[in-house]
């Protein structure tokens, strides 16, 4: 396993026959047919190699059962195991299409609509299939080869597959559909080419057909070329190899969500002191950026560091980032604030900010800090010895009403996603994109729009393609051509998974008609966005 700690996705796709509809596994009677115009829940395929076998793959739908084809040819979709006849092997074309053949009965698999059979002796179009990842688009890409990631080098005008831990916006790929072929987008919404330069615009040579070899991935370009790290520094770009070698192998990897941390006296978090954890920062650097990995049973979360070490509670409810595995003081719980978090240690004490910026998990509550009493104490003798007779005592007591709410701040911090300036949304039924005819926005599209996240002093502005905001209106829709920008809440609440709140508290939701409204009173289902 690679240093980030992560595991390849499950490769998941959407078969296109030879009349652009996708194979669908219905949900009453494990019927397949491929009558589906496009890529939704009952389109999604998993892709399983077998563990004795890397040539045979396993089609398991979104209902759990298998792929199957029997001595007939006739196809079904219920079986709930690894059986002889659930066993295929992908026979790559060179346009990139699959065929699938059966290894048992080594026919082909086909057909259109209701009429699909595994009985072809020969492949003919009708046999072909074409592959359309059904993962969500952003991603780390992990070389196989040499086992480091790619990450935008802005210096070198490149993508460098040269880093251990896939760090910061940098390493952040976006993966963009278009005619069947992908595209690599960088984080400055540029597009890989063949020879390694970075263009802001896609064309012929920033398209590349995915291929899929002993479960990983292949980028061919349009001269039939893979890509392939080269040099020193893993230049990324089309080598010189026409059949995909280790060399020209990849891993899809998710990519966790990290942030940095701002405390009430308006300092990053940071580990540039040492292991122990302190707000002392006025910049942002790998030193002030976390990685956010949210346990998917408990939905508590730690938070790595750059160096691959987790925040550990350690002795007197210190903080120290020196934890090299995961365990219970490494786990923390968040409470979501509108705009501020607080995190909660495994001793159930809030983490509060000393005067000197270190972090201690001490507190009982939110806003009762025991630094806050004794500091409060104090600084009302001060004023009244320092501030001159003439002031009334109004202004006074204001004085230390503000005092005392920034005091009541020591628990709660600002947190910012910093890897996400490209924003893309998949709910339940499908992703975030504009309406065709209207200034709403769909919430259960097959194809997805790319917005802009635009950070605001713990809240977040979202910026549509065309430079407009959003925002929430008087009818709970929401709108996507707003002249200003409206601020909204992000809550990491599970592993992958976020929900947004608009300006009037409520949650972000997909209807039943697929509308994105803003209405949400509870969290549901339907509430939740992968990210």
């Amino acid at each position: 396993m690679p240093a980030n700690g992560n595991s390849p996705l499950k490769l998941q796709f959407g078969l296109i026959n030879h009349e652009g509809r996708y194979l669908t596994a219905e949900t009453f009677g494990f019927k397949v047919n491929a009558s589906a115009p496009s890529l939704k829940k009952k389109q999604i395929w998993t892709l399983e190699q077998d563990s004795q076998d890397t040539q045979v793959v396993y089609l398991r739908s979104h209902l759990g059962r298998y792929l199957a084809s029997d001595k007939d040819g006739k196809v079904t979709c219920e079986a709930d195991g690894h059986n002889s006849d659930c066993r295929f092997l992908i026979v790559a074309q060179s346009d990139g299409r699959w065929a699938l053949q059966s290894e048992q009965h080594l026919r082909f698999f086909g057909g259109s609509r209701d009429y699909l059979s595994c009985f072809a002796q020969v492949i003919t179009d009708a046999e072909l299939w074409a592959a359309r990842l059904a993962l969500h688009p952003q991603a780390n890409l992990l070389s196989v080869a040499r086992k480091r990631y790619a990450h935008l080098s802005t210096e070198d005008g490149e993508i460098a597959v040269n880093v251990n831990i896939p760090w910061g916006v940098a390493a952040l790929l976006t993966l963009v559909y278009h005619d069947g072929k992908y595209c690599l987008k960088t984080c400055d919404s540029r597009f890989l080419s063949n020879d390694g330069k970075l263009l802001t615009q896609c064309g012929k040579a920033t398209a590349y057909t995915l291929e899929l070899k002993c479960g990983k991935l292949a980028f061919k370009d349009c001269e039939g070329k893979y890509l392939s790290p080269m040099g020193p520094t893993g230049t990324l770009r089309s080598g010189r190899c026409s059949k995909p070698g280790k060399d020209e192998l990849f891993d899809l990897e998710e990519s966790n969500p990290q942030v940095v941390l701002m405390t009430a006296n308006r300092r990053y978090v940071s580990i540039r002191q040492g292991v122990s954890l302190a707000a002392n920062q006025e910049d942002e650097t790998d030193m002030e950026t976390f990685q956010m990995e949210i346990d998917k049973e408990t939905r508590k979360c730690t938070f790595r560091t750059s160096q691959g070490n987790y925040w550990a509670l350690v002795a007197h409810g210190g903080i120290q980032s020196t934890a090299t595995e995961v365990s219970a003081n490494t786990m923390f719980s968040v409470e979501w604030l509108g705009h501020k978090v607080a995190l909660k240690a495994n001793n159930g004490k809030y983490i509060c900010t000393k005067k000197n910026g270190q972090l201690l998990a001490v507190s009982d509550s939110i806003g009762k800090s025991p630094f806050s009493s004794s500091f409060l104490f104090y600084l009302s003798i001060s004023l009244m010895y320092l501030l001159p007779q003439t002031l009334p005592w109004t202004s006074l007591v204001f004085l230390l009403m503000c005092c005392h709410v920034f005091l009541g701040e020591d628990e709660q911090l600002i947190l910012k996603l910093i890897n996400r300036p490209m924003l893309i949304l998949r709910g339940e039924n499908g992703f975030i994109c504009h309406h065709r005819n209207s200034n709403t926005l769909d919430a259960s599209r097959s194809v997805y729009d790319i917005f802009t996240l635009l950070f605001s002093n713990g809240a977040y502005h979202i910026k549509s393609v065309d430079g407009r905001f959003w925002y929430v209106d008087s009818a709970g829709l929401v709108c996507s051509d707003g002249e200003a920008p409206e601020d909204f809440s992000l809550e990491l609440l599970e592993h992958g998974r976020l929900a947004i709140r608009g300006k009037n508290g409520k949650y972000l939701r997909g209807d039943k008609g697929g509308t994105l409204k803003g209405d949400g009173l509870s969290l549901s289902s339907s509430a939740l966005w992968e990210y």
